[in-house]
């Protein structure tokens, strides 16, 4: 099975990128490879200048990691595993590390099976942070979190990071929430990277058409499919048109051309990405 093929992206110091797609599309066969964990069949990965497989120690003194499973030992208290995390740490603040559970109002005593999972996956977090990192990867990093603990991971947490210079990769599927931080996007469709963009310039031209008499002209259909049409939905006498090529002036024009009868709407972060993945596999 090919999880990833012809992948070419590049993240500049300082940006938020989430990475989108499906279950099954092969974003974490991607992180996979940019944390040296597996090596691709082909073409090259190098994180902050290091390839990610040959020089995968030096790397991972610079990068820290969220992962979607934290990976910390079920007996070992927060406390403990901040202690032993701080021996194999080239860089370890814990001050920063002793702010972040009080935050997130982790006890100190309890084992880690005994947390709960969304206190799991912010001690898992706060660990990360703790090495106060030049790249920082984090996996889905709302899941299991409620409303308050997910406003403060990325209202304050990533915020802090990419202010301060680091550079914050994601994956993610609660779209609402990144929307109003991620500098860029990537969208991954069984293996493809089919977007790669600013989050602004993506919203830009994607729009949502509303064509209110479903009998409109050949001439308008024609400058429909001209903006890129993605997909469209019919429901009873509306159709509504997704297109990927469009702005404003274009819209505008589209109207004065054809006199189409249409309303059109800017689309969110969440609309866009299920425009371009729905259909396709996962769940």
């Amino acid at each position: 099975t090919t999880a990833v093929s012809n992948v070419s992206l590049q993240v500049g110091a300082g940006e938020v990128y989430a990475l989108l797609g499906r279950n099954g599309s092969g974003k974490s066969s991607l992180v996979r490879c940019l944390l040296g964990q597996r090596q691709a069949d082909g073409g090259r990965a190098e994180v902050l200048g290091l390839d990610c497989w040959r020089d995968r120690r030096r790397l991972m003194e610079r990068v820290a990691v969220a992962p979607e499973v934290p990976d910390v030992p079920p007996e070992m208290t927060a406390v403990a595993v901040g202690r032993f995390r701080a021996r194999l740490a080239t860089r370890w603040d814990a001050d920063l590390y002793r702010d972040r559970l009080a935050s997130f109002r982790i006890p100190d005593g309890f084992r880690f099976d005994r947390l709960s999972k969304g206190q799991q996956r912010q001690l898992a977090l706060a660990l990360a942070l703790a090495t106060r990192p030049d790249v920082l990867v984090l996996d889905d990093p709302t899941l299991g979190l409620d409303a308050v603990a997910r406003r403060e991971l990325f209202g304050e947490l990533i915020g802090e990071l990419a202010d301060r210079g680091s550079t914050v990769l994601m994956t993610t599927h609660d779209l609402d929430g990144v929307e109003g931080l991620v500098d860029r996007v990537g969208i991954l469709v069984e293996g493809r990277l089919v977007v790669d963009e600013h989050l602004e310039a993506l919203k830009a031209r994607f729009w949502t058409i509303q064509l209110t008499d479903r009998a409109v002209s050949a001439g308008a259909e024609q400058a429909i499919a001209r903006l890129g049409e993605v997909s469209r939905r019919v429901v009873g006498s509306l159709a509504e048109v997704v297109v990927a090529g469009a702005d404003e002036d274009a819209l505008a024009r589209l109207r004065q051309e054809t006199g189409a009868a249409f309303e059109p709407r800017p689309m969110s972060l969440e609309e866009i990405f299920v425009a371009v993945c729905g259909g396709t596999g996962g769940a």
